[in-house]
């Protein structure tokens, strides 16, 4: 079901935890299934030099805030903020269909974490791009 790129950042994830003191800090959940994601940034030089993540959901849940902190780590802000939920599920060698939603679910805390900075900078938050449509009757967040 899971490729061995998701089961190995399920079982020893990378990026686990909080920044003190994070320059920004974004916040999602899934209400329908019950995923929740922290992911927090430190940024040098419009750089995020440093993406931590704490989620509470299933695996793929996990396996994504892993992969999105590792793709968004040493990349520009405007770079970042292009991450795609499609980038991360090809990052992780694919995820099941009803699974996709906790990927697209990484893409928008680490666009929350960017417009956290940005508000913080005194800046205008960037618009989020119309992220794919959830069919919630498919989405299912058991391992």
């Amino acid at each position: 079901m899971y490729s061995d790129k998701v089961m190995d950042h399920f079982k020893n994830p990378r990026n686990v935890g909080e920044i003190e003191n994070a320059d920004g800090v974004g916040e999602v959940g899934n209400p329908v299934c019950g995923d929740i994601m922290n992911i927090s940034i430190k940024v040098e030089n419009n750089i995020i030099t440093d993406a931590k993540f704490k989620t509470f959901g299933c695996g793929a849940a996990i396996a994504s805030s892993s992969m999105a902190t590792e793709l968004v780590t040493g990349k520009t802000l405007e770079q970042a903020w292009d991450l795609s939920n499609k980038a991360v599920v090809e990052a992780l060698n694919g995820l099941p269909p009803q699974k996709v939603h906790c990927s697209v679910l990484a893409e928008e805390g680490i666009h929350k974490a960017i417009n956290d900075y940005r508000r913080k900078q005194g800046l205008e938050p960037w618009v989020e791009k119309n992220l794919p449509a959830h069919d919630h009757e498919e989405m299912t967040c058991g391992t």
